[in-house]
């Protein structure tokens, strides 16, 4: 029950906001000051929003797995309407072209997976606890199946 609840709130979370992913944590440091490692994101993903320098996106990048939060630096609106931008991490020295795919130097919107609308500080750290600790989360599996197989009704 539990279960089915939580993937039925997922899914309609998926269907308010347009993303494929409407909360993310932060797995790196590259965002900071603005964002910490643990923070957890909320995400919006209407494509008819425009991408402006300054924003805060998530983006997948072909070849990697997991997806990358960082800032909008820079816009390129050609006379088409086509827009192509370039990413920085807040913490970082240099822009985000060396994480791209080799030869693209800008992102298009189609790379997009959503846009930042708020976020929770540090609410994400049970997450990175467990993959960075595996031994923690399997731990944290047994007591919880330990609590419903000890918990039942009868």
């Amino acid at each position: 029950m539990i279960v089915s609840s939580a993937l039925m709130i997922w899914k309609g979370l998926i269907v308010i906001t347009g993303s494929e992913s409407p909360i993310v944590v932060v797995l790196s440091g590259s965002m900071e000051p603005a964002f910490h490692r643990g923070d957890l994101l909320f995400l919006t993903n209407f494509r008819d929003d425009p991408i402006r320098a300054g924003e805060i996106v998530v983006f997948k990048v072909e070849g990697r797995d997991i997806p990358i939060v960082h800032r909008v630096i820079k816009v390129h609106e050609k006379e088409n309407g086509n827009i192509k931008f370039l990413t920085k991490g807040d913490n970082n020295e240099v822009d985000d072209r060396g994480l791209y795919k080799e030869g693209q130097d800008w992102l298009e919107k189609k790379d997009v997976v959503a846009e930042r609308k708020g976020f929770l500080p540090y609410v994400g750290m049970v997450t990175i606890i467990m993959n960075d600790y595996p031994k923690f989360k399997y731990a944290l599996l047994a007591v919880m199946g330990a609590y419903v197989l000890l918990k039942r009704e009868s």
